[in-house]
């Protein structure tokens, strides 16, 4: 019941919160943030599952099923487990809330415990996405996600708050319907009576399938996987479906930012993982050249869109279309390096994106500008500040020994192992993505951080506060310890990973043996 517990703690704190006065609202939510992160460290050093949650074999940690109710000839269950896929997103998801929370005493002075509330809410939300494994119960906390981002930003975000709201609800929403539409057309064209993801990926794997709609089998799992596809993507989001992302992340409070960059960008990648990678390797494998396209499409073309912006906040939001475009690269290859790579970059990214936004953050409280060509000098004076930022944009470039180093190591590694056409042509292309990425940060920091000192702006620069440069320091040191010491999860990301790039291999002989038709 750990899972149930993490779960009530964290809704329970969001009430407590909601109920508290404003002027004890921020490092109440803190202090209660504490909970979850202290549950997910002890199930993250407690775990001992094995495998993965959706095929056969795996065994999950803390998990809880139980019935609870019946619509038709359909089971719904309460199924929740943790593998080694999900259980660094849990971590990652508690870290940040708290630091996020924790970076938010600046910034928000008005209604502050309807804000914290809604953090918490939302944290709540996303734990729920990692841990489900009944279709029912993961959508429904998949949905409700975007409750509280959007009166995030839609109430504490700039000017264009309500434009930036509707359009991301109205993308992620739409998207979510299409996802549904894919994901059921595969239930009704299986002989199963529930709802249970793991029971339906092993039945897709036994080929239980039956024309459905006049649709053959192969058909409507490719109708199924493109549907699916579709709507993650804009989650994620990958070129061209990401226009909802800058408008978001420019308009939302900074905290806000650092949880949709840091855990909302990577239910799209997870469930993109769990669904599409892991329930259908065939169609993913045949459709292997034209995914990694997209991919690298993002990769450079996200990096592009950073290189033209003056706004800092819209530059690292243009990275992280780029970023996530290495997850998908990643995911296509279908080798140990590339899928482990990819999860691995999941949690990098988080961290990274999380720790860039929090420095953004702190120059523009002290500031009150992003503009790259009003700011000058900044390092001069909010020293502990700059020194963050400058390590969290080298760790975005991939040095060494940083997070980001070892994610995108994994990614090319099983690029340029994989088997499909080109692959080795795609993995260079998106690994000269980095230049670009290199070419931007540091333009942004030649600008912003060094120089004489001219900052065009009515304010005083000074030092950032205690709890403005606490956050970013307890994160810069995570990026530094998964760098450094990578095997602290990836471990249980690659025996978690391990039966997937099995299935697929399992997938390709079958294509190979009848003659290049999918069974």
């Amino acid at each position: 019941m750990m899972i149930e517990a993490l779960l009530g703690v964290t809704l329970l704190s969001a009430l407590v919160v909601m109920l508290a006065p404003d002027r004890i609202a921020g490092k109440l939510a803190a202090g209660l943030s504490l909970l979850p992160v202290v549950g997910s460290v002890w199930m993250f050093v407690q775990f001992d599952g094995s495998g993965n949650a959706l095929l056969e074999g795996g065994s999950l940690a803390f998990e809880t099923m139980t019935h609870w109710i019946t619509i038709g000839p359909y089971t719904l269950n309460w199924h929740v487990g943790i593998d080694g896929i999900s259980m660094p997103l849990v971590v990652l998801s508690t870290v940040l809330t708290t630091l996020a929370i924790t970076s938010a005493w600046t910034p928000i002075d008005e209604r502050q415990s309807q804000f914290y509330a809604l953090m918490l809410l939302m944290e709540a939300s996303l734990l729920g996405v990692f841990t489900a494994l009944d279709f029912f119960v993961w959508f429904v906390f998949w949905e409700f996600v975007l409750v509280p981002m959007y009166f995030l930003i839609g109430i504490w975000g700039g000017p264009r708050r309500k434009y930036a709201a509707i359009k991301f609800f109205v993308y992620t929403n739409v998207a979510s319907l299409l996802m549904f539409i894919g994901f059921m057309a595969l239930v009704f064209g299986l002989d199963v009576t529930t709802m249970d993801m793991p029971a339906i990926a092993q039945a897709i794997h036994a080929g239980q399938f039956g024309t459905t709609y006049g649709l053959g089998a192969e058909t409507l799992k490719t109708v199924a996987f493109f549907a699916m596809f579709i709507g993650f993507a804009v989650k994620v989001p990958t070129v061209p479906l990401h226009t909802w992302l800058p408008d978001a992340h420019v308009q939302a409070p900074t905290p806000a930012s650092v949880m949709l960059a840091g855990v909302l960008l990577k239910m799209g990648t997870y469930a993109l993982l769990r669904f599409n990678f892991t329930m259908m390797p065939g169609i993913a494998q045949q459709y292997a050249v034209p995914i990694a396209a997209l991919a690298v499409l993002s990769v450079i073309y996200g990096a592009m869109l950073a290189l033209a912006q003056r706004d800092l906040k819209r530059i690292v939001a243009y990275s992280s279309v780029s970023s996530m475009g290495y997850v998908i690269l990643g995911l296509v290859a279908y080798n140990y390096y590339g899928v482990g790579g990819a999860t691995f970059q999941m949690v990098a990214h988080g961290l990274i994106s999380g720790l860039m936004f929090m420095c953004v953050g702190v120059i523009y409280n002290t500031a009150h500008t992003r503009m790259v060509g009003d700011l000058s000098g900044i390092a001069d004076k909010m020293p502990v500040t700059a020194a963050v930022f400058i390590a969290a944009a080298f760790g975005y470039m991939g040095l060494p020994l940083m997070a980001g180093f070892a994610g995108e190591l994994f990614i090319f590694l099983g690029g340029f192992g994989a088997d499909f056409a080109h692959a080795q042509l795609f993995t260079a292309l998106a690994m000269f993505g980095i230049v670009i990425v290199a070419g931007y940060l540091l333009f942004a920091m030649q600008r912003v951080l060094f120089g004489p000192f001219a900052a065009e702006t009515d304010y005083d620069i000074v030092p950032a506060a205690l709890h403005d440069t606490v956050p970013i320091v307890a994160l810069l040191l995570l990026v530094i310890v998964a760098g450094t010491v990578p095997n602290v999860f990836y471990g249980m990301i690659q025996d978690a990973v391990t039966p997937v790039v099995d299935a697929a291999a399992s997938a390709s002989a079958v294509v190979v043996s009848t003659g290049g038709v999918f069974l």
